[in-house]
């Protein structure tokens, strides 16, 4: 395992005195992010550093076969979230939180929002997970000749069209979970375009949604007879730095529940999770990529130039600016890991002997480090859900072994750790082998890297590729959200304004402390062997989604 360490300064929390008085002055910026599991918010200075935090965590429900999240516990979640964040503050900085620089809301991608022209909401949230959208995104993709995968807002739409929806002639607005609540905070319904990347396909200049494809998708025989063209419901399109509004005092209401906080913080663009994380990682230009792992992963790697053509492993995205990123997504990631290290902590409790999450993840993470390189014949499919990149309808976690695998806890763990990136790989050779980017590094966060060394690792040999994270790896999207919103009101008083890239150079990453891991030949070979391994046992998870109801 080789590691270089890299740091220009040390990145150290201001004094307390200082950041009260920044706080209390309302100097301060605020980044929300509801993700798949946890919602969380970030208080920031104009460097990044963190002042404040807080948290909520949530569940998906599956009603009536389609994956969602009810509106109501979106708003409980997020009033949650920012009480806990006001806590935070108060007993770090003894300050209350009254007022803010700058405000910016991120969400998971994608999905399905659907509102009338009165603002009331038509259907159940549709999320990312749903997969049924087979056949609206083929035809979507042979129109547009571009990939459209089965979880982006215009193939939900065109399902709901094509199955006749009694809802669709009714549409007023649409749009991702970001979009709403920025739009309840602000009465703005504009996106930024990394989030709107994920609705629609973005113009090749970066700022709008393709007028080409858009005049395509109006000439479809199904659309013919809608009442509504697509550039009326679909929100307007930002660039990150550009004014998306402002906190209202209605929407101060709603994330407060207190009432104490005011209205006015300037409004940064509303952002997926997948732009938040390229922020969060400064991996915004050329050659560099991020990975961002959660209960679902996605690896974004900046182009320099297209693609051979489309490929339905790769959906050609945006960076919050707008440059064209390959997006390698998966459903799954460390949904099925957390399972089974919960059983774990479940073990420990019953012999009378219970460990914290940071032990435990630290012991049974290094456990998978001394593992064989190829995992010793132990298969692990992590799939709660369908997976698209290894087109596995609908997903059932499995473990499975060859009859003379060495069924060891280190083994066992080494599998888990790479069945948590398996679909990631497949998708990544994809990229990185058959399409021949260049990829110099790949900056990773979420909370499986928290233990050092150890995920990081094992990304760095499945992708052939360093492997740097940074101090700020845990903190995720809720961090990069808040460094958008520190962008816009910086954007917003400059008389001429730096780019996001010059902005995250010189004053946020300038004094981060980079951890880089690089891959190891005997950890490259083994993985090699065991994701020939997974290849190979896929048809046993499909068919464990066909005969396991």
């Amino acid at each position: 395992m080789t590691h270089d360490a890299v740091s220009s300064a040390d990145h150290t929390t201001p004094p307390a005195s200082s950041a009260a008085a920044l706080i209390g002055a309302g100097r301060a910026h605020l980044g929300l992010e509801l993700g798949s599991t946890r919602i969380k918010a970030a208080l920031i200075d104009d460097a990044g550093t963190v002042l404040g935090a807080g948290s909520h965590a949530w569940e998906n429900d599956y009603a009536d076969e389609n994956w969602t999240y009810s509106l109501d516990a979106a708003w409980d979640g997020i009033r949650d979230c920012y009480a806990d964040l006001l806590r935070d503050v108060r007993e770090r900085h003894d300050v209350e939180l009254t007022h803010l620089a700058s405000i910016g809301i991120s969400a998971m991608m994608h999905g399905y929002l659907a509102f009338d022209e009165h603002g009331e909401q038509l259907v159940p949230f549709r999320t990312w997970r749903n997969t049924y959208t087979a056949d609206a995104a083929a035809l979507l993709s042979r129109t547009f000749e571009l990939n459209i995968p089965l979880r982006w807002s215009v193939a939900h739409l065109l399902h709901a069209t094509l199955g006749g929806e009694e809802h669709v002639p009714r549409l007023g607005h649409l749009t991702t979970l970001a979009g709403y609540v920025h739009w309840q905070l602000t009465g703005r319904t504009v996106l930024g375009v990394g989030d709107a990347s994920g609705v629609f396909p973005i113009a090749a200049s970066g700022d709008g949604f393709d007028p080409e494809l858009l005049e395509r998708f109006a000439a479809l025989d199904e659309v013919a007879d809608l009442p509504w063209s697509l550039p009326e419901i679909l929100p307007e399109v930002l660039v990150a730095g550009q004014d998306a509004g402002s906190l209202t005092a209605q929407g101060a209401a709603l994330l407060d529940a207190s009432g104490a906080l005011r209205s006015g913080a300037v409004a940064a663009p509303p952002e997926g999770d997948a732009g938040t994380g390229m922020v969060a990682t400064q991996a915004v230009d050329p050659r560099t990529g991020n990975v961002s792992a959660g209960t679902s992963a996605f690896a974004m790697v900046v182009l320099e130039g297209p693609l051979s053509g489309p490929r339905e492993e790769i959906d050609l995205v945006t960076t919050p600016s707008g440059d064209p990123v390959a997006m390698i997504h998966t459903n799954n990631c460390t949904g099925d890991l957390d399972a089974w290290l919960g059983i774990f902590s479940r073990f420990a409790e019953l012999i009378g002997h219970p460990v914290g999450a940071q032990e435990l993840f630290g012991t049974l993470f290094g456990a998978g480090a001394q593992g064989e390189a190829d995992a010793g014949g132990v298969l692990s499919y992590n799939y709660i859900s369908g997976e698209h990149q290894t087109g596995v309808p609908s997903g059932r976690p499995l473990l499975v072994r060859e009859q003379e695998a060495r069924f060891t806890l280190e083994n066992f763990m080494r599998s888990q750790l790479y069945g948590a990136f398996g679909a990631l790989a497949v998708g990544m050779e994809a990229l990185l082998k058959d399409e021949g980017v260049q990829l110099d590094v790949m900056y990773a966060h979420g909370g499986i890297f928290r233990t050092k060394g150890v995920a990081q690792q094992v990304l760095a040999d499945a992708i052939a590729t360093p492997v740097a994270v940074g101090e700020s790896a845990g903190e995720g999207g809720s961090w990069g959200m808040a460094l958008l919103a520190a962008y816009t009101a910086r954007t917003a008083a400059a008389a001429v304004p730096e780019s996001l890239s010059a902005f995250l150079s010189a004053q946020v990453f300038a004094s981060q402390e980079l951890t880089t891991v690089h891959p190891d030949e005997a950890g490259m070979a083994g993985h090699a062997t065991w994701l020939a391994g997974y290849r190979t046992g896929l048809p046993v998870e499909r068919l464990a989604g066909e005969v396991l109801d």
